[in-house]
């Protein structure tokens, strides 16, 4: 019996991903994301047990962090930051990311995070010495999420 190896072709190209941001019931298309990360870190202590000399570890909860690269050409989460500043009222939003590779057995996964917040900002930038375009970096929490598309399994798993 030979070994079955993933397909090159069933990698997943980020290039097709979607993006999109929805608060206070408007939904925007987030196409100036550069790049997107959420991560699910579960929260646990250690246990000790009577009879062995390594502890045990017991899940407790979770935390949910988000991370993004966009270029520096939309003032929606500035404005989140003014009017917090403002006002003190917090704004909690939805972030939903697709990504769907048409060359892949794989198909197409999204993700909605909910609860959504961020932690800061940039307020203004420039960088008169560098020829690459404006970006900036943002990053934040979310308190729950969805999978509605789930990736297929691909043939040999």
């Amino acid at each position: 019996m030979s070994d079955v190896v993933m397909s090159a072709g069933d990698s997943i190209s980020a290039k097709l991903a979607k993006c999109y941001v929805t608060i206070n019931g408007r939904r925007y298309n987030a196409f100036n994301l550069i790049k997107f990360e959420a991560k699910f870190t579960k929260k646990k202590v250690k246990v000790p047990i009577l009879g062995q000399t390594g502890a045990g570890n017991k899940a407790t909860g979770w935390e949910g962090t988000w991370s993004a690269t966009m270029h520096y050409n939309t003032s929606i989460y500035r404005q989140m930051m003014l009017d917090y500043k403002n006002t003190g009222a917090d704004v909690y939003f939805e972030i939903q990311v697709s990504n769907e590779d048409p060359t892949s057995a794989a198909g197409k996964q999204t993700v909605t995070f909910l609860g959504c917040n961020i932690d800061g900002g940039v307020l203004a930038k420039f960088d008169a010495s560098s020829d690459d375009p404006l970006d900036e970096d943002v990053d934040g929490t979310f308190e729950n999420f969805e999978m509605p598309d789930k990736f297929k399994l691909l043939p040999g798993m």
